[in-house]
């Protein structure tokens, strides 16, 4: 009987405490007296209605304490709206803290805006009251005298809050002062009067107004460094030349290709001749065969002729022709 006792006053106690721990979940008594305390009214019932909303009551309450005690008016309502948006409410407020006390124009609608577009609103803030300088990658463009030059800017930038919602990022700042620098370099005559005077490209792509369309106000462009990189217009000319050269080359070669055809040919031409000058030659002896036959061709005849042979055989000899064939002997 005791034991049975003991176990249920065990039960109740263990009840007791369940309901209790629910209670104090369900109720943040805690929170109610925090918020109570900084002066920040906050009903019970309010709170319960949070939990029962799925909202994390210190996410609401303890922004709204801190703005409370920096003396901005925002209402409860607006911080769990904003919280069951997904944004940041931590973010949201200390933002609101930080541009008020820097004489911001910052309404809580824009800056809940701001956060939930995805950008920081509080480092937008923070860059709007102290800017921060972007260092642009190493840019090389190329002056009209054929030298190219690599340049670096640091380019000092403050958020515009008006312009943080659709307003374009760091990196179109940074591609389009890349391009003015381009531009600045390529229309200077010469490389010198870059390396004598940097700061004119910074007056000529400050003067265009590249932060147009972006989150960001641009105070100052310092080119950092230029150093000299190659002489791209002798790189250029030299190519040119072994171009030229290699279709000159072509030319000549193809110009040979054909002399050897050509030479290919009057050299086929000439066999040719020298083959028919033979085949003639060798219908000689038949002839004069043929004309002892018929009494055409005496004897007196075919020894002027062996003369007259003879003759020319000696004059090629005398001129050097050795290629020339020697003349058919009638006897052969």
């Amino acid at each position: 009987m005791e034991d049975l006792v003991f176990g249920t006053t065990t039960l109740i106690l263990v009840g007791i405490a369940v309901l209790v721990v629910l209670l104090f979940w369900a109720v943040p008594i805690r929170l109610w007296v925090e918020a109570i305390s900084a002066g920040t009214r906050v009903g019970i019932g309010y709170l319960i209605g949070m939990r029962l909303r799925k909202v994390n009551p210190p996410a609401v309450v303890r922004p709204l304490i801190w703005a409370t005690k920096a003396g901005l008016d925002i209402q409860v309502g607006d911080l769990e709206a904003h919280y069951l948006a997904g944004g940041q409410v931590d973010r949201v407020v200390r933002a609101l803290i930080s541009a008020d006390k820097a004489n911001i124009d910052l309404s809580f609608q824009q800056a809940a805006a701001i956060d939930l577009a995805g950008r920081n609103v509080f480092e937008a803030v923070q860059v709007s009251v102290n800017p921060k300088v972007i260092t642009t990658p190493r840019v090389a463009a190329m002056a009209r005298d054929g030298i190219q030059l690599v340049a670096m800017a640091r380019v000092t930038v403050r958020a515009n809050i008006n312009r943080l919602v659709g307003g374009a990022g760091e990196e179109t700042i940074l591609a389009r002062v890349g391009e003015g620098i381009v531009s600045s370099i390529g229309s200077a005559d010469s490389h010198k009067a870059v390396l004598e005077n940097p700061d004119s490209i910074s007056k000529t792509v400050l003067s265009r107004g590249l932060d147009s369309g972006t989150a960001f106000e641009i105070l100052s462009i310092d080119i950092a460094d230029v150093d000299v990189g190659k002489n791209i217009g002798a790189e250029l000319q030299t190519d040119q030349a072994e171009a030229d050269k290699r279709v000159a080359q072509a030319r000549a070669e193809e110009r040979r290709a054909m002399a050897v055809a050509l030479e290919q040919e009057m050299r086929a031409k000439v066999q040719e001749m020298r083959a028919r000058v033979v085949e003639a030659e060798a219908e000689v002896p038949k002839a004069m065969a043929a004309a002892f036959r018929d009494g055409n061709l005496g004897i007196m005849d075919y020894m002027r002729y062996r003369n007259i042979e003879s003759d020319t055989t000696m004059r090629t000899a005398i001129a050097g022709d050795d290629e020339m064939p020697e003349p058919p002997r009638s006897g052969d």
